[in-house]
């Protein structure tokens, strides 16, 4: 689920040329749309419940995007209100980034990394999207 991880140790292991594969997984899902983690026990169920915001702030972005929105402080904005109206989350940081190498993106021109972490509470969540354009070769 740490997408940020995944994507350091697979460039670690290609600069240091370890005869190494990198398998990552996709993100696993409770049937509600919440990222699985061992985290969610400590969610109450009004917490819980407000901690969907996140995968739903995902789903916008990737809808903004979809649509041809190309700015991604705009993206953020809409993700950031989304959650901001759960009256226990406290948004650690949104970003929208380069997914090889993490670097900041201001505008939509290709695939994009879209990643969050959130606490609900005193729980911090992460959770993450990889946004890719009908028109990128990948």
């Amino acid at each position: 689920k740490d997408a940020q991880q995944a994507i350091v140790i697979k460039r670690m292991t290609r600069d240091l040329n370890f005869d190494i594969e990198i398998v990552v997984a996709p993100i696993i899902r409770e049937p509600d749309g919440l990222a699985m983690s061992s985290r969610n026990v400590y969610l109450s169920p009004g917490e819980r419940k407000q901690a969907l915001a996140l995968s739903r702030s995902l789903a916008l972005a990737e809808e903004l995007i979809s649509s041809g929105e190309k700015n991604a402080l705009t993206i953020k904005k809409k993700m950031e209100e989304m959650i901001n109206e759960q009256a226990d989350a406290k948004i650690d940081y949104v970003e929208i980034l380069n997914p090889e190498t993490l670097e900041f993106q201001t505008e939509i021109q290709s695939d994009v990394l879209i990643a969050l972490a959130v606490k609900i509470g005193k729980t911090r969540l992460i959770d993450n999207l990889v946004v890719r354009l009908k028109d990128s070769k990948e």
